[in-house]
């Protein structure tokens, strides 16, 4: 079975299949219900039938549990909905402790975990809505059985996808929601909840629509921008000696960024007043730079290689040019005692 895959600032990831859950649920440590399409534990929905949901019902715990979900991404839309019990919850750099009655968004491959480690009891309903996102920057595409109208599902596209506040308290309408969609997946046998389930997910989304309306949403639309993506790129190879090395190419990098060259070389030159290969070089640079210090006893060709130049004389030329001293120079103990390093 295919596990869709999202491709973000040069990496590639792969959807989590829940496999913690199907064990739990095996070993009678809880009740899961879920109807599904793809890769997810439940039981599976006809071909045709609510295209788009990848996993949509609840479990049940009635005691603390020995696992948790660990930073994991799914395709989707995630929206979560905490009836009874507490749970930890992880979203980018940010954690929270959910209580009886909150309700949790995540972004399509947005980062997130359960669990503080473990999993508490508690009810925890879950749908996870594929709107065909595999980059940061394209548009949602919704099931053509999502009814609300045009100008409802774009304010509605732009409140789950620019907001940056992750877990909300539900309004009664939610609670029902939920509520009347775990009755129709215990009761579905071969679809024959289907249509059931159609209107109450409709009718959710219309009842969050109505709860954001209602209350002061902050939207951040750099989130999902082309710029953005650009950035995320290269904040990634900031961060990533491994991928810092690799055989970068402008188109590469373009194509990375699901963009075109010219676009991302205007972005590029937006954010680091540089062009791509220049700004490259400069990173592969400061990581030598850094790791000529921190580790003497690594041949400066090694480094020069590891750091993703073809030849330490290329490498040599390049560090001259922007720290003013050759490598074997800058490394010298003699020289990070001037330096201060």
């Amino acid at each position: 079975m295919t596990i869709p895959i999202y491709q973000e600032r040069g990496r590639k990831f792969a959807a989590d299949a829940c496999r913690p859950v199907t064990a739990a649920a095996q070993a009678g440590k809880l009740r899961h219900e879920a109807l599904v399409h793809g890769h997810y534990p439940g039981r599976r929905l006809p071909r045709n039938a609510l295209c788009g949901v990848k996993s949509l019902g609840y479990w049940d715990a009635d005691r603390r549990q020995d696992w948790g979900l660990e930073w994991h991404r799914n395709e989707g839309i995630e929206l979560t909905f905490l009836e009874s019990g507490s749970l930890g919850f992880a979203v980018d750099d940010r954690s929270y402790r959910l209580k009886s009655g909150d309700l949790t968004f995540t972004r399509p491959w947005q980062l997130h975990c359960v669990g503080d480690p473990c999993v508490g009891p508690g009810r925890l309903h879950f749908l996870i809505l594929d709107v065909g996102v595999r980059r940061p920057h394209q548009p949602w595409r919704w099931p053509k059985w999502i009814v609300l109208t045009d100008s409802d599902l774009r304010q509605l596209t732009d409140f789950l996808r620019h907001n940056e506040q992750p877990v909300w308290r539900a309004v009664p309408e939610v609670a029902q929601c939920f509520a009347r969609i775990a009755v129709a997946v215990e009761a579905d046998r071969n679809g024959n909840a289907v249509s059931r389930l159609a209107v109450h997910i409709n009718q959710l989304f219309i009842a969050v629509l109505e709860m954001f309306r209602r209350r002061d949403v902050k939207l951040d639309k750099s989130l999902s921008s082309a710029r953005r993506t650009v950035e995320l790129f290269w904040n990634d190879l900031r961060s990533d000696s491994g991928h810092l090395a690799e055989e970068w190419t402008v188109r590469k990098m373009a194509r990375q960024c699901g963009m075109g060259a010219t676009n991302f070389i205007h972005f590029s030159k937006q954010l680091n007043n540089a062009t791509p290969m220049r700004y490259l070089n400069r990173l592969r640079l400061a990581a030598a730079a850094k790791l000529l210090r921190e580790e003497p006893e690594r041949s400066v060709t090694e480094i020069a290689l590891d750091c993703g130049f073809a030849s330490s004389q290329y490498f040599a030329t390049l560090f001259r040019g922007m720290y003013g001293l050759a490598p074997r120079v800058y490394r010298s103990p003699s020289t990070r005692k001037i330096a201060g390093g």
